[in-house]
């Protein structure tokens, strides 16, 4: 079916989890984080609580990464042939979506789940080379080159139609039961893939290999997308044939990054900046601002809400960390992408037993959409850490570009983690900020523990796990699984993939007047698929294409002198009392009692007068250190009364001197 997208729809623009034991009746699947769950519990302000949980938390989930990040590496490639220990007959380089031969048998070759697998295996090589993973994806190429001329129930390379097929046998045969077809996302997720092991190539001078050998491959899917990204197709879950959110994002995408591999390369480029414009403004109908979310899947009526994983896929699977937070493509820390990521989590909140009873801005199991119905309809690990990805971008974007901004579309999101949000830009340094990043980091490692406290005990992760008591279900090992965890682990470390829009690129620009263009594409076969040997980076020290997390660099003047390692802490607190009070400070460094008042530091009112209302305390505490705290009242009958939020931050001064002074005010 042929969508006429713009036009016929009248659119224009102008287990280390055994450390964290349930702290809350009914919130019994996961370790809790937030402002008011813990109030009742520890007696704690908001702010307060939330940064000792989530120090908890964070812990837990620096063990579960450390202890999975290898297993799930090993378990991946596994699943690649010919030499993968669950791969036995499988041709070389074709990725099984899992070992599972029953119930369901997923013992097949999907050209959307190998890609996306092997993006995440090129991203994790670019970031530091190996040879071994680069005979892994050199075998990838060879095999998808293979597997385009393959002729199926979809057609054949001559019209490009055979490449909209969704599942192979592994041994390259054509797959002839009945399935939904064509899905059109996997070309230009193939093509996204190969882009970036191009990109490394050029990048270390092999521009050669990358024309003659990886650009024909790459050339047949671009030549698709340009052909046939204004026709329906199904989505990424293969029920659902009209147009998906997914798809469109992908589509986009690599006619973007395709263009400009193209240019560095010498070749014709004209089709894939002709075309992308318009697909990104067919992009824009995914966004209902009546609705408050992006809708998974239009030009279809099948009775759904649209709220979809999808979405959270499409963004994550999209994300330029050097496009900040651009709407117009759904970028990870858009309010358009956050919106949808809070209504789409909210809507399993009530239908999985695991879920039952956890409230808004708490993490929960994701399942693919509220009315799924296969296998029951559960969670699955990969969308329960694709919720996770997301954050941890949007956190990387934000940390890079030195501000949040709450809009009125993201203020929801924003209000579920720290009540006090309101719409505004928050410059990094500010108390503001600071309680949004670490709200929503903790938020991010919440999904990770849920992954981690239903995962099998010896790491193993399946498609998905039960709704009702969270063992794993339906197919296991499934390698778009592990890929998922890789990717989120690699984000949560601040290790994210190069750009794809370019310096001074238009990718972000929508057009006034959007058309269902298109153009027939020209296809052939790639028939240079021997990669030359000793393909080294031109330096093994610094990675190529490669973004890390952002620090803040203080530049101070050379001392005269050795700078102290420690530095004796003067407290100041203005606080009239009464005859029986005492004031202590509380904070979330053990030498401040980690936030347990009954490990509180009294201060003296040895200086206290009626006019001069003051309390003080000296604290030796290491230099450079950044601390949060607080300071209680403690009354004669031995309750506690905490001063307001937000908590004090304050970083330990470095230099020469080894004593400061710290002077507050009591916020009432």
């Amino acid at each position: 079916m042929e969508i006429l997208q713009v036009e016929s729809l009248g659119f224009a623009l102008s287990n280390s989890s055994s450390l964290i034991q349930p702290i809350m009746q009914g919130f019994t699947s996961l370790f809790l984080l937030g402002s008011f769950a813990f109030q009742t519990i520890f007696g704690l302000p908001s702010a307060s609580r939330s940064r000792r949980e989530a120090a908890l938390l964070r812990r837990s989930v620096d063990d579960f990464i450390a202890t999975e990040e290898p297993i799930a590496l090993e378990q991946l490639l596994c699943n690649i042939g010919s030499t993968g220990c669950h791969a036995q007959g499988v041709s070389s380089g074709i990725v099984i979506a899992s070992p599972s031969t029953s119930d369901p048998d997923y013992f097949y070759t999907w050209t959307r789940d190998a890609a996306l697998v092997f993006k995440a295996v090129i991203d994790r090589f670019v970031n530091k080379y190996d040879a071994s993973l680069q005979i892994e994806i050199q075998n990838f190429i060879a095999s998808q080159a293979k597997l385009q001329t393959v002729t199926n129930p979809s057609g054949a390379l001559s019209d490009g139609r055979g490449l909209g097929e969704a599942k192979y046998h592994v041994d390259l045969s054509a797959y002839t039961g009945g399935w939904g077809r064509p899905q059109r996302d996997g070309p230009a997720l193939r093509a996204i893939a190969l882009i970036a092991y191009s990109k490394w190539l050029v990048a270390n001078g092999y521009n050669s290999t990358a024309l003659n050998v990886v650009w024909p491959v790459i050339r047949n899917d671009l030549a698709y997308v340009a052909h046939y990204w204004n026709q329906t197709g199904f989505d990424l879950w293969e029920e659902v044939s009209g147009s998906s959110f997914f798809t469109v994002a992908a589509q986009h995408r690599a006619l973007v990054e395709g263009g400009a591999l193209a240019r560095a390369l010498g070749t014709s480029y004209a089709t894939y900046d002709a075309i992308a414009p318009h697909v990104l403004c067919f992009l824009q109908t995914f966004w209902s601002p009546s609705s408050g979310y992006t809708l998974a899947n239009t030009n279809v009526n099948n009775g759904r809400s649209a709220k979809d994983a999808n979405v959270i896929l499409g963004s994550i699977h999209t994300f330029d960390p050097e496009l900040g937070c651009d709407a117009a493509t759904f970028q990870p820390c858009s309010d358009r992408a956050l919106a949808s990521h809070k209504v789409l989590i909210d809507s399993f909140r009530s239908i999985y037993t695991i879920n039952s009873g956890i409230p808004a801005g708490f993490p929960v199991a994701v399942g693919r959409y509220p009315e799924d119905t296969y296998f029951n309809g559960n969670p699955w690990y990969l969308n329960t850490l694709a919720a996770a990805e997301q954050l941890y971008d949007a956190l990387y974007v934000w940390q890079a570009q030195g501000s949040i901004t709450v809009t009125s579309t993201s203020l929801a999101f924003f209000r579920d983690l720290y009540s006090s949000a309101s719409t505004g830009t928050y410059e990094a340094g500010s108390e503001t900020y600071t309680a949004l990043y670490n709200a929503v980091f903790a938020y991010a490692d919440g999904f990770v523990n849920v992954v981690e406290r239903y995962a099998q005990s010896n790491g193993s992760l399946a498609e998905q796990f039960d709704r009702n008591n969270g063992s794993p279900l339906s197919a296991r090992d499934l390698t778009w699984s592990y890929a998922a965890f890789l990717t989120a682990a690699a984000s949560r470390h601040g290790i994210v993939p190069a750009g794809w829009a370019g310096a001074g690129s238009t990718a972000t620009s929508v057009p006034a007047v959007c058309r269902a263009t298109s153009q027939v594409g020209t296809y052939s076969t790639a028939t240079l698929t021997t990669f030359p040997s000793n393909q080294t980076p031109i330096t093994s020290s610094v990675p190529t294409n490669t973004f890390t997390r952002p620090t803040v660099t203080v530049t101070t003047p050379i001392p005269s002198c050795t700078p102290v390692t420690s530095v004796a802490v003067t407290f100041n607190e203005l606080k009239t009392t009464i005859y029986g009070q005492t004031v202590k400070i509380v904070g979330d460094i053990a030498a401040l009692g980690n936030w347990d008042t009954s490990r509180a530091i009294a201060l003296s009112a040895s200086s206290y007068t009626s006019s001069n209302p003051l309390w003080q305390v000296t604290i030796t505490l290491p230099a450079g250190q950044a601390i949060q705290y607080k300071y209680i009242v403690v009354n004669t009958d031995g309750s506690i009364t905490w001063e307001a939020d937000p908590n004090h931050f304050w970083n330990v001064p470095t230099g020469c001197s080894a004593t400061a002074t710290k002077s507050d005010s009591w916020q009432g």
